[in-house]
């Protein structure tokens, strides 16, 4: 993905429409969690008929440009493909699909490890933008999936999956965070806020963990602290990345404005999940707050998106 037109290309497109599915799949588990199932549904469908049109784009574009295909899915935000699949699956299992969410959990593990090395092996090593978190992203929503699954259905081994993409997750951001160029917090154009969802998600992955009974004793108070520091890593991000928002407002439409909803909806989630998982009630009014801001942040964002289009048109 270049870093140069607020619409773009077809291809920019379809990595923001990922990145959008990941945000409407992520308000929806927030929904969720504070009861509003209306809103919660409502942004579940949404999430899934854009998933769906994304996916016939993908398939169309596998067998009719190959060359396009293969460049597209070389860069950071083809694994939002894998992240959204399984944000949507977590909140299917949520409503009590589990068959449909463990046919979404498949299909992401399927497509995950390809993407993941493709991306990391075309990289550029240095002055990395915000998308290259997405392999700590999209690596972190398998183990939420799998994690909710395995309390589900009781399965230990893939509860034991679940806390090994877990720890990839965390060293996949270990890895590429010294290679973040850190301007992108002042001059990026909305998906240096990945940097802060990807800690996120890993504090979500860490509560949908240490919900599960399988782990207790040590093991749960090592998950415990971790998501809880992760948690706290997450929130003081996003403090500083709102703080540069405000000193450089980037107020152009950009479809990469989907990157930043995406976090702030992640953030949210984590927060209302480690309330009940991890015993801290003050997350709880913490995650309502930072929900509604996300909500807000996506209906800017949708509106920026219809009138940019509507320009072109």
């Amino acid at each position: 993905m270049t870093h140069t037109a607020a619409v773009g290309s077809v291809g920019e497109l379809r990595a923001g429409g990922g990145a959008a599915v990941m945000a409407t799949g992520i308000l929806s588990v927030g929904l969720h969690l504070v009861g509003d199932e209306v809103l919660s549904l409502t942004a579940l469908a949404v999430g899934a008929c854009w998933w769906v049109l994304l996916a016939v784009s993908f398939v169309i574009t596998f067998f009719s440009d190959r060359t396009r295909w293969a460049a597209e899915a070389g860069t950071p935000p083809a694994l939002t493909a894998v992240a959204a699949t399984t944000l949507l699956g977590t909140r299917l299992s949520l409503l009590g699909w589990q068959s449909t969410a463990a046919a979404l959990l498949a299909l992401a593990v399927l497509v995950w490890p390809g993407l993941l090395v493709t991306v990391v092996r075309r990289a550029d090593r240095r002055h990395l933008h915000g998308d290259i978190f997405l392999i700590c992203v999209a690596t972190q929503g398998i183990a939420v999936l799998g994690g909710r699954l395995s309390i589900a259905d009781g399965s230990a081994w893939l509860g034991t999956a679940a806390v090994a993409f877990f720890c990839l997750g965390v060293v996949l951001y270990a890895v590429v965070l010294p290679r973040f160029d850190l301007r992108q917090i002042f001059t990026g154009a909305g998906d240096h806020w990945v940097a802060g969802g990807a800690l996120a998600i890993s504090a979500l992955a860490g509560s949908t963990l240490l919900a599960s009974p399988r782990w207790t004793g040590t093991a749960h108070r090592t998950l415990d602290t971790a998501a809880l520091v992760l948690l706290a890593l997450a929130v003081a991000l996003w403090a500083l990345l709102a703080y540069a928002e405000i000193r450089r407002p980037r107020l152009a439409y950009d479809v990469r404005r989907w990157s930043t909803v995406f976090p702030l909806g992640m953030t949210a989630a984590a927060s209302l999940s480690l309330s009940a998982s991890a015993g801290v009630m003050w997350l709880e009014p913490l995650g309502r707050v930072l929900l509604w801001i996300a909500v807000g942040a996506w209906l800017l964002t949708f509106a920026g998106l219809v009138t940019a289009r509507v320009r072109l048109s």
